[in-house]
């Protein structure tokens, strides 16, 4: 059987009797222990006491529908979450529901991705309860081509979002960066479907570190940052709803105005604004320069020898230079 309903029933504070469990849940007490010895590789502990049952080692708080609207408020009326223990992949089953006729506002949010993808085909998966990972379909009446600089409206608003919350540190990597003095928080990957005229579709998807153990620290092939390690104290279903709360306020405005209006406070939060910098190419060279900013379509400019050259998401990637 799955651990995740044995798992919600498991406090830190005390013991839950094995026979208690098997009740509840109807299955053999076998089937507990066994469900339970599973748990381990979801990243979490469970302690076992003789005669006394499990208890887990640290508190783990889950996704909640109910508490994440309650914390929207009014802007709970654009969202219709879902939250799951374990998916394949937020953004890929979201996807998958374009095609039905799901509407704008569909939100997916997991405990655990077992496919999760990150830019550049990259994976994305984290530990039961020390990330943020979702996803979001929105319709927008615009076709595909106008939606350059929408994934740095995204990063706007987790900065914003993240900002309201106190951790000030949190900055933006163009394009599809959340970083932090000590490393990456999280990323963003925006995902398209639709006409070139329009009307289109995208699936937003949103990772973001809340915890780092030092495994998983150690696992990363890139230096990383957490939520926690900034300050951060609240739980996950806060943090959903802040980020989405700011979504709600900026994805209808970036239809009515596009990217151009929002480049300012973009810049204001780009960790390498008048930065020196160095683009990695496709082809293995690097290209050095000042970063000034990003053009109306999204593209980075960067100042080098032959003065300010616009470059695309898709060709390059962004280091900081010394």
């Amino acid at each position: 059987m799955s651990p995740y309903p044995l798992l919600r029933r498991l406090s830190h504070e005390h013991y839950t009797p094995g026979p208690q469990l098997a009740e509840a849940l109807g299955v053999s007490r076998a089937s507990v222990s066994l469900a339970l010895k599973s748990a381990s590789e979801l990243g979490v502990q469970v302690l076992v006491q003789k005669s006394r049952g499990y208890r887990l080692a640290q508190p783990l708080s889950w996704l909640d529908e109910t508490r994440v609207a309650q914390a929207l408020g009014e802007h709970a009326r654009y969202f219709d979450l879902h939250c799951f223990d374990e998916i394949d992949s937020t953004n890929s089953a979201l996807l998958a529901r374009i095609a039905d006729g799901a509407p704008s506002g569909l939100c997916y949010a997991a405990e655990r991705q077992t496919r999760g993808r990150g830019r550049r085909g990259r994976s994305w998966q984290g530990e039961l309860g020390d990330s943020l990972m979702f996803s979001l379909l929105w319709r927008f009446n615009l076709g595909v081509a106008d939606l350059s600089g929408l994934s740095l409206v995204v990063g706007l608003a987790v900065a914003r979002a993240l900002h309201g919350l106190g951790l000030k540190d949190a900055a933006l990597k163009w394009p599809n960066d959340i970083i932090a003095p000590g490393g990456k928080l999280g990323g963003i990957l925006i995902e398209l479907a639709g006409d070139a005229l329009g009307p289109s579709a995208v699936v937003i998807g949103i990772g973001l570190n809340v915890r780092l153990s030092d495994a998983q620290r150690a696992a990363l092939d890139q230096p990383a940052e957490s939520l926690a390690a900034l300050g951060y104290v609240g739980e996950r279903n806060a943090l959903l709803a802040a980020i989405l709360a700011e979504l709600a306020e900026l994805l209808p405005r970036f239809e009515q105005q596009g990217f151009t209006a929002f480049i300012a406070d973009w810049q204001a939060c780009h960790a390498l604004q008048n930065r020196p910098a160095r683009l990695l190419l496709p082809n293995g060279t690097s290209v050095d320069g000042l970063v000034r900013g990003v053009a109306a379509n999204g593209a980075l400019q960067l100042e080098g020898p032959d003065g300010v050259q616009e470059w695309h998401s898709g060709e390059v990637s962004l280091r900081a230079r010394p």
